[in-house]
């Protein structure tokens, strides 16, 4: 039975798990944009903005605030990641006006890579995991409604020739990228502007 005809589990609906997968997706492409080259790292460097700005967005959005509410000392884990977070936003802003042939360039995916799996390191074992254990599975499907919604956005694997609205809600830089995410996942989730339900 193919993934399309059967039934979804709970690991692929559960908020913790898909954004674990992410990690792992995150970190392949890091290792594509490296190994590829020309116009080839552009496209490879292009999806990883995509799915960074949609990770992060689906986190901020969703994930945190329930952190924030659900976790004994959710305040500080919650400040921890979200400075975490924006050091990776301005690492990939400048990324994002540099030539991808450069020394420079290469230089400043390296920083923004460590940065990245640090982060991602310190989600899984201070944030995700307390909220695994804080949270029943109903309320991790839920959060993992929007966090599917965002992430079919953002293929990781390019599609030649598909023209689409995705296509044009992801073109732009990463943070019109996570703006228009943003209100995706506040649509999807059924919160207004204020972030309020």
């Amino acid at each position: 039975m193919d993934r399309q005809s059967r039934p979804e589990t709970m690991r692929e609906n559960d908020v913790i798990d898909l954004l674990t997968q992410q990690h792992v997706l995150i970190r392949e492409l890091f290792d594509e944009v490296d190994r590829s080259q020309g116009e080839q790292r552009k496209e490879a460097f292009s999806r990883l903005v995509r799915l960074l700005a949609v990770h992060e967005t689906a986190e901020e959005e969703i994930v945190h605030p329930y952190a924030r509410r659900k976790l004994v000392g959710g305040d500080t884990i919650v400040d921890n990641r979200l400075q975490e977070e924006e050091e990776a936003k301005e690492m990939l802003s400048r990324l994002d006006d540099m030539d991808v042939t450069t020394p420079e360039f290469s230089q400043e995916l390296e920083r923004l890579r460590a940065a990245v799996f640090a982060h991602a390191a310190a989600e899984e074992r201070y944030e995700f995991s307390e909220l695994k254990a804080s949270t029943s599975e109903a309320e991790r499907r839920a959060m993992g409604v929007g966090v599917k919604a965002a992430e079919a956005m953002a293929p990781t694997h390019p599609h030649p020739g598909v023209e689409s609205a995705t296509e044009n809600i992801l073109l732009g830089t990463p943070v019109a990228i996570m703006d228009r995410v943003r209100d995706l996942i506040r649509k999807t989730m059924g919160k207004s502007e204020s972030g309020e339900g």
